[in-house]
């Protein structure tokens, strides 16, 4: 039923936009400053979908449709939209939702892996909130000349229509805006008596008023992706390369595309493919938008497992309701279908499989290799090989009984080696290597030597060597020592090293246990300086 409201004039003009404007961002911004609770109610819809985007965990399976009211709110005849032209929106907003609109062809090579399905279809509602029959549209007329972004047109008493209770429907306003403004939305965890989308009514639809270069539907689209909680694909910064969507398939975008741009569109060196222009979310025209990421889905998935999982009916999805020129493909089959298989099909078919299938191989396979082989290969091994390794070779054992080996064994010129002056006390020549206490590999904490009897590693391990304090008034008296400890650990740890690959023989390990042994009891006894 048409009602007249109060008048609220504004100093517009009815005219069709040519660029994309959204106040969506506008509003989110006017209720973080004006309305008590807002901003941590946004907190709880952003850590949720953090959450949701982290373990990859969707709540609902399937599909959900959801039910929409349309309240168109009118001041002239041609802004009191047809039922046609909302029932063209509504199918428009199935197909973008369900990646089944026919232009998402038109999506370039390098962007095709990320077109993601909403699994989302939108139906109007058949019983208003006192369980009434409607069809899902409300006509209000009203004196306003053009609304903005104030929420005005969502309340009765400012010229608009009243919100049906949002936890159970999508509240869409279509009216007359001022300032080129297409639409805008209020993203989840708004008031419920301003929860929605209000969209202009020539961008409204596919029939009807619906005017180039928003003829699409594409508008409507757009801002109830905002109402699922999704954000503008450059990242609301202006042109700096430094917003987010808080998307992850989404390339980094310097600023809103408008128009119809052509691929690629390069900015904050985002190159090959450059900006995603054919998404929903950014500024282009009807005709170039096109696209939903599968990020983006699950953002939008997260916001109905969330805040918003009172609204829609889980529904299984099934085939997606294809657009083709803009109109529906027949939704039921003909009824002329044949019931039968046409009678028509050779009779000449075969009724088995031939019986001519060979059941054993080939007779004439070739028993014996190829003839053709070099009949030079060698038959064995060659004869001539050594029986046993050389004696000398890199695994000798050292010449000296001190020197270290000069071989691949030896050890690195870091944490071993011995201070350079006479008197310097060594600064820990022991110490294991950086990044050893995290984890990173290098030395072991301590070299296990084996028991005297031999038979594998010993039980007990030994200390090698331990740093003298600068400050020791023994220092100098020991630097001897030290350089002589030094000199012994470095030996035992390429013996260690040795023993642990099974490369000792039975002298190498008895010189061995013979130099553990010296040098455990040339520690115990505490060198020079009485104390290591």
């Amino acid at each position: 039923m048409a009602k007249a409201r109060k008048s609220r004039r504004t100093d517009v003009e009815e005219k069709q936009p040519t660029v994309r404007t959204c106040g969506t961002m506008e509003v989110h911004e006017r209720l973080l400053r004006t309305v008590p609770g807002y901003r941590e109610a946004r907190d709880a819809v952003e850590s949720h979908a953090w959450r949701a985007a982290f373990t990859g965990v969707a709540g609902r399976t399937g599909c959900t449709r959801i039910p929409v009211v349309v309240h168109v709110v009118h001041r002239t005849a041609a802004q009191n939209i047809a039922d046609a032209q909302i029932e063209s929106q509504i199918d428009v907003l199935s197909a973008d939702f369900r990646a089944a609109n026919a232009d998402i062809a038109t999506v370039p090579a390098a962007f095709q892996p990320l077109i993601g399905d909403a699994r989302v279809t939108f139906a109007l509602a058949t019983t208003d909130p006192d369980g009434n029959p409607t069809n899902g549209i409300t006509r209000t007329q009203t004196t306003v000349v053009g609304f903005t972004q104030d929420d005005a047109v969502k309340s009765d008493a400012t010229g608009g229509a009243d919100a049906w209770p949002s936890d159970r429907f999508l509240n869409i306003w279509v009216c007359q805006l001022a300032g080129s403004l297409l639409g805008y939305a209020q993203f989840p965890g708004g008031a419920a008596n301003t929860d929605g989308v209000v969209i202009l009514h020539s961008a409204f639809g596919t029939t009807g008023t619906a005017t180039a270069p928003f003829d699409l539907g594409r508008t409507t689209t757009h801002e109830v992706g905002h109402w699922l909680n999704l954000r503008h694909i450059w990242g609301d910064d202006g042109t700096g390369c430094l917003g987010s969507d808080f998307v992850d398939d989404t390339p980094n975008q310097g600023g809103a595309n408008t128009g119809t741009p052509v691929f690629p569109s390069l900015s904050c060196s985002n190159g090959p493919n450059g900006d995603m222009f054919m998404n929903f979310m950014d500024y282009t025209d009807d005709v170039a938008m096109v696209m939903f990421t599968v990020g983006q889905v699950a953002r939008m998935q997260a916001t109905l497992d969330g805040v918003r999982s009172t609204i829609g009916t889980a529904v299984p999805c099934g085939p997606k309701p294809i657009k083709e020129g803009g109109k529906d493909w027949p939704k039921d089959p003909p009824k002329d279908l044949p019931k039968d298989p046409p009678k028509e099909f050779p009779k000449d078919l075969p009724k088995d499989w031939p019986k001519e299938f060979p059941k054993d191989p080939p007779k004439d396979l070739p028993k014996d290799p190829p003839k053709e082989f070099p009949k030079d290969l060698p038959k064995d091994w060659p004869k001539e090989r050594p029986k046993d390794l050389p004696k000398e070779g890199p695994f000798d054992p050292p010449k000296g009984p001190f020197d270290p080996p000069k071989g691949p064994f030896d050890p690195p010129k870091g944490p071993f080696d011995p201070p350079k002056g006479p008197f310097d006390p060594p600064k820990g020549p022991f110490d294991p290597p950086k990044g050893f206490v995290e984890g990173g590999g290098g030395w072991p904490p301590f070299v296990v030597f084996p028991q005297a009897g031999g038979g594998g590693p010993g039980a007990v391990p030994f200390v090698l060597a331990t740093s003298a304090s600068a400050s020791d008034p023994a220092a100098a008296a020991g630097a001897q020592y030290h350089l002589l400890a030094s000199a012994y650990a470095r030996l035992l740890s390429h013996y260690a090293r040795l023993y642990s690959a099974g490369l000792l023989d039975a002298s190498a390990m008895a010189a061995w246990q013979e130099l553990a042994m010296s040098y455990q009891a040339f520690s115990s006894s505490g060198g020079p300086s009485g104390r290591l």
